[in-house]
């Protein structure tokens, strides 16, 4: 296991070393001889690194500063959880949060505290919602190691601080191993963030879908991000060479309707026409599954895997795959005519592949009238959300 030690700091300079050579003539005329000394000399080269702790101020000063700021703010009786502590850099949270040099009240470490997990909260709330779409925890996971990694050289002397990095590199060691489980590890705050995320969240009640929109925004935004640095493009068409195609096997349907219904306006008119494409696709698959589970002699069958797969799909789902409430109404139709659909399955001859495929449609088109005299042929239902 990969020991992180709270003491390891970055080289804070590199060292070149060049010759340099003097001669020492001695003066005599009668002399052919010269005698030269070579001495060396070492050059000191600071690194960014160095040159930027370098720039910064003491920890002293920052304590100072995080002092002086606070009195400014706390004034005409305002009390620390009241006050805006967000131009605070994370020096002098962290001073104010440790109790550095005793010159902090516990309610203004608590507001600082507070502060400190309200940004470590901002900075994995962007793939939070790409792991909602994507159901892929890793990237939480780097974007917290990246906020812990960031902190100060004073921030990282603690041991809070290495025993939460440590949980995170264990919490990446089990996801390696297998990402289909939770990992489970104590001080894993990627764990506790995403507790307090969906503690609010109903399983039975779909996620707002302004909301799962903003989460594919963020999921879409992290492919061209990804597509950049490696140099190529995110392509939404096969024509286009050289780019590196959108990938939506990971978005579920929901995801995938909220870019092709576009409500809020959040994605381009290439993004939506894709989306709807996939769309149509994966309606495609749903219908040709239901139809090979069914069989071609059991259209009742057929009728309900129908029913069933319009109950598990959203509003939004049925909107964007073009399945509508008349679709329901034929299946539903269709299903309590099995007997009628029986015997005239009946009469037919006995086939497979295409034959009895069309034998299947063609006798869902004896179940075709409703209470109101409307058409509702679920072969012709299925033909127009094609």
């Amino acid at each position: 296991m990969t020991t992180i030690s709270a003491s390891t700091s970055y080289p804070l300079y590199t060292l070149t070393t060049g010759t340099s050579s003097s001669a020492a003539a001695t003066a005599a005329s009668n002399s052919s001889a010269t005698t030269a000394q070579s001495q060396s000399a070492t050059n000191v080269t600071l690194s960014e690194a160095a040159r930027a702790a370098l720039a910064q101020p003491d920890f002293a000063s920052v304590i100072a500063s995080a002092r002086a700021e606070l009195d400014a703010l706390l004034v005409d009786g305002a009390k620390p959880a009241d006050i805006d502590l967000g131009k605070l850099d994370r020096r002098q949270l962290f001073a104010i949060s440790s109790n550095a040099d005793g010159k902090f009240t516990a309610d203004e470490q608590a507001a600082a505290q507070a502060e400190q997990q309200s940004r470590l909260d901002d900075s994995l709330a962007g793939p939070l919602a790409v792991a909602r779409v994507t159901d892929d925890i890793e990237g939480i996971y780097s974007a917290a190691l990246a906020w812990l990694d960031g902190a100060s050289t004073e921030e990282k002397s603690t041991p809070a601080w290495t025993s939460q990095r440590g949980a995170l590199i264990e919490a990446q060691k089990q996801l390696a191993t297998d990402p289909t489980t939770t990992p489970d590890v104590d001080g894993d705050i990627v764990a506790d963030y995403i507790r307090r995320m969906t503690a609010a969240d109903d399983p039975d009640t779909p996620r707002n879908f302004d909301a799962v929109a903003g989460d594919v925004r963020a999921a879409l935004d992290a492919q061209y991000a990804a597509a950049k640095a490696a140099g190529k493009t995110l392509t939404f068409n096969t024509v286009q060479k050289n780019g590196q195609p959108v990938d939506f096997s990971q978005f579920d349907s929901r995801s995938l309707a909220a870019v092709a219904l576009n409500q809020n306006g959040k994605f381009s008119a290439e993004e939506v026409l894709a989306a709807k494409q996939e769309m149509q696709r994966r309606s495609s698959s749903t219908l040709l599954a239901g139809l090979q589970s069914a069989g071609a002699r059991d259209p009742a069958a057929f009728a309900k895997n129908l029913i069933s797969a319009y109950a598990s799909m959203s509003p939004e789902e049925r909107q964007a795959a073009g399945w509508s409430d008349k679709l329901y109404s034929a299946a539903v139709a269709s299903y309590n005519t099995a007997a009628q659909l029986a015997n005239i399955f009946g009469d037919t001859s006995s086939g497979s592949g295409t034959g009895s495929a069309l034998s299947l449609l063609d006798a869902l088109n004896a179940s075709d009238a409703t209470d109101d005299g409307s058409s509702m042929s679920l072969a012709g239902v299925l033909g127009a959300s094609s």
